[in-house]
């Protein structure tokens, strides 16, 4: 199966917010092929459908209230974030299967660099042990995915203590970095992205530009 990849460096939430939407419109009406965005944010907070505002506890970040399942997420520089933005009607894939391959994608990923992640139950994502590795928040349109998952790699861990991450205690996350003991290659941790969701998704992703895509 086809697909296209947009690796669109580091951007503001709210631009990558609104390409994630107007993508979703076009993955619809078939104008483009399943599309994996990877990006990298500047500081922000994003609550889902569940969100409560009782879980931000900072009010220096900007917030945005989003469409995906979860509650309270911090993105920033250092973490990679992927949006999948693909039709499970055409893939005949169910939601549950859907994630189900994010984490198996994110966690052959670590695996590449020494870590063993797993998965728990009912909570989306991926684990060390008692501490999160990534997160994973989805949204549905007419069977159309976007949002997506979050993987700390290098990510600053006190910037957690702006929230409580799905409600629970920031000393949860952790990242890459943190486990391995030093900062991690952030082009090749994205690389290996790439490939894993590549086999994984059965997809054979080619890179284009948000011109071409939009």
């Amino acid at each position: 199966m086809k697909g296209s990849l947009l690796d669109i460096g580091f951007r503001d939430y709210g631009e990558v917010l609104k390409l994630q939407r107007e993508l979703v419109k076009k993955r619809r009406t078939s104008e483009i092929h399943d599309t994996l965005i990877l990006v990298e944010h500047p500081d922000v907070i994003t609550l889902g459908r569940r969100g409560t505002m009782e879980n931000v506890l900072s009010d220096q970040l900007p917030v945005y209230y989003i469409e995906r399942g979860g509650d309270a997420t911090y993105h920033g520089p250092g973490q990679l974030v992927g949006y999948p933005i693909a039709s499970l009607e055409d893939s005949k894939t169910s939601v549950v299967s859907f994630v189900r391959k994010i984490e198996e994608v994110l966690i052959r990923t670590v695996a590449d660099f020494g870590i063993v992640a797993s998965k728990v139950e009912k909570k989306p994502g991926i684990w060390v042990g008692e501490k999160k590795l990534a997160s994973i928040g989805i949204a549905i349109q007419h069977w159309i995915t976007f949002h997506g998952f979050a993987l700390n790699v290098n990510t600053d861990l006190q910037k957690f203590y702006s929230i409580k991450p799905c409600g629970m205690e920031p000393s949860t996350m952790t990242s890459m970095q943190r486990i391995v003991g030093k900062e991690m290659p952030f082009e090749k941790v994205k690389e290996s992205i790439i490939k894993n969701f590549s086999d994984v998704f059965q997809i054979e992703l080619t890179e284009e530009s948000i011109a071409v895509v939009q």
